[in-house]
């Protein structure tokens, strides 16, 4: 009998792997960035006409923008922005404070001279720009990478920064970026330079618990009434 041979064509998965990480990366930049507000309704026929692509890869870069917290799918209604209450952000405050706190006493304890240099030179960009650049040079995710803990690095990624972004975009009440900042980076800063594990941990969770301290007395300002957690 005659064989038959069926040539698979791997080509389209590659294709549509290429696609979901362009339309993803593109949505995630406009969503933190405030260029899509939240609430607002991703529509998959005009996302589709605009991107060029077929349902199927669109699809999958809004599952992953889901997965991420910054899109919102519900049955029969479609995918919206998400919506973050000043409770859920003020939590992940809380949780910061923990984490972060444990980063920079293994930062201290572990970083590499190669990599506290970097870490001042982050420090005087951000103080100069008033803001940090990206993921990969912001001050408090370098000290993450820092502890050389993998786990807290798969905990405080570049999806958890991405969520910082997105609220310190469309929430004004939201402190974070003030001159006493930076001077809480600075003695951070030290502390880490000086091999300081305790120390700096101590600075790093009282930086943070003044950001959401101020935060709330923001919101209260605003007439909004928040509990303490």
């Amino acid at each position: 009998m005659e064989s038959i041979t069926v040539t698979v064509d791997d080509a389209a998965p590659r294709r549509d792997g290429r696609e979901v990480e362009r339309v993803f990366g593109v949505l995630v930049e406009e969503i933190v960035s405030g260029a899509i507000a939240p609430g607002a309704k991703l529509s998959e026929p005009d996302l589709a006409r605009r991107f060029g692509i077929s349902r199927g890869p669109l699809r999958e870069a809004i599952r992953r923008l889901q997965e991420r917290e910054l899109v919102l799918c519900t049955p029969n209604a479609g995918a919206r922005v998400s919506v973050h209450t000043p409770e859920e952000i003020l939590e992940v405050y809380q949780i910061r404070e923990a984490l972060e706190g444990m980063a920079a006493r293994l930062a201290a304890q572990n970083m590499t001279t190669e990599e506290i240099v970097q870490l001042r030179g982050t420090f005087e960009e951000e103080t100069a720009r008033r803001k940090s650049a990206s993921y990969r040079n912001d001050f408090h995710m370098q000290i993450v990478r820092g502890s050389h803990s993998a786990r807290l690095c798969r905990l405080l990624n570049e999806d958890y920064y991405q969520l910082l972004k997105l609220w310190r975009t469309n929430c004004n009440w939201l402190r974070y970026g003030s001159d006493e900042s930076w001077r809480d980076h600075q003695r951070i800063l030290e502390a880490i330079e000086y091999r300081d594990g305790e120390c700096a941990e101590i600075l790093m969770r009282r930086h943070i618990a003044r950001l959401r301290e101020d935060s709330i007395r923001n919101l209260r300002d605003l007439g909004v009434s928040v509990t303490r957690g």
